[in-house]
């Protein structure tokens, strides 16, 4: 049986926390969507080609990883939604990671919000 439906996108997280990196991929497990986890930007990048890629979550603590590197890495073809998320008392990384061009929260809001954000993002 074939159906006319596409299938749901699949969500990039990059994060140096592996609890959170469980929570955010258990709740998309849990809505019946996929959150696949990678380490950097080179390997996002590849990730990104497949063209499945719903949106980037960028943990604003990851070492080595910046909004604007990580879109000047991207594929043309390839450009997603980014939505970066960081701790409210840095307030200067969250603006800078605004100003690059990700949709930009504090930690507590994503967490708060996840379920939406991956519907919103990820579920077609």
């Amino acid at each position: 049986m074939t159906t006319d439906t596409p299938a749901s996108c699949v969500g990039l997280l990059i994060s140096p926390d592996l609890f959170f990196t469980s929570k955010v991929t258990g709740t998309a497990q849990a809505l019946g969507l996929r959150v696949e986890s990678v380490d950097d930007i080179a390997t996002a990048t590849s990730r990104l080609q497949a063209g499945d890629i719903g949106c980037v979550l960028l943990d604003l603590a990851a070492p080595r990883v910046s909004v604007a590197e990580l879109l000047a890495a991207m594929p043309g073809s390839a450009r997603v939604p980014i939505i970066a998320f960081g701790s409210h008392v840095n307030v200067e990384l969250l603006e800078t990671a605004h100003a690059a061009g990700a949709e930009v929260m504090p930690r507590s809001q994503f967490s708060a919000t996840l379920p939406d954000i991956l519907r919103h993002h990820l579920a077609r």
